[in-house]
């Protein structure tokens, strides 16, 4: 007989981001208010869950939605750099045309290759470093559920990669909502199934924020 073991990859909640730039890896950016509701929201989720583990991002956004779940099992959050937001060379500005970035001519050699991405660090790199820490996160709850927080664009990554689509996407086609959650179930080390859900929609106001 072999172990199942889910591995849920928890988006953080809504950041407080009034100048809507990309935050990227920038220190600071903190939960909004409806995103610290959104972070009960989704640890109320996992109330009646088997959670025996929770890694997250070192970002202060991520350890902040990981916070309430941590409450809610007594248990210790373990930061894993391997989820922390992907590389962009457009962090801390603001993007698109009119008073964005894209009117700016320097930073047009960075949007030459979409399937890399030429603006930052390449797909198959953060699949990769995605991969590890949810072997980790299973490894460690085996015949659990183990929690890994982390952000919009590594976590869909991930997805792609686990159910073999191609890497390049357009940024509007990903399902990964704020609080949202995408839970890999195993068998063994056989991955079964890739489900998605959002605990967190009824919170949510609009589309996600720049930065993610």
């Amino acid at each position: 007989m072999t172990e199942t073991t889910i591995v849920h990859l928890l988006r953080h909640g809504e950041v407080h981001n009034p100048d809507g730039v990309l935050y990227g890896r920038l220190p600071g950016y903190r939960l909004s208010e409806d995103g610290a509701l959104m972070a009960k929201a989704a640890a109320k989720w996992f109330s009646e869950r088997d959670v025996t583990v929770i890694l997250s991002s070192p970002m202060q956004r991520a350890l902040e939605t990981a916070a309430p779940l941590a409450d809610t099992f007594d248990l210790p959050v373990t930061v894993d750099d391997r989820l922390i937001e992907a590389e962009n060379h457009f962090e801390g500005l603001t993007f698109g045309a009119g008073a964005g970035s894209l009117r700016r001519p320097e930073h047009w050699r960075h949007l030459v290759n979409p399937l890399r991405p030429s603006w930052g660090e390449p797909y198959k790199e953060l699949a990769a470093r995605m991969r590890a820490a949810v072997i980790r996160a299973r490894n460690a709850a085996r015949g659990h559920e183990a929690v890994c927080v982390s952000h919009q664009l590594p976590i869909w990554v991930l997805r792609l990669h686990a159910q073999h689509r191609r890497l390049w996407h357009h940024p509007k086609r990903r399902e990964c909502g704020l609080a949202s959650l995408t839970s890999l179930t195993f068998e063994g080390d056989r991955l079964t199934d890739v489900a998605y859900c959002e605990p967190a929609s009824d919170i949510a106001k609009g589309p996600s924020v720049a930065g993610a």
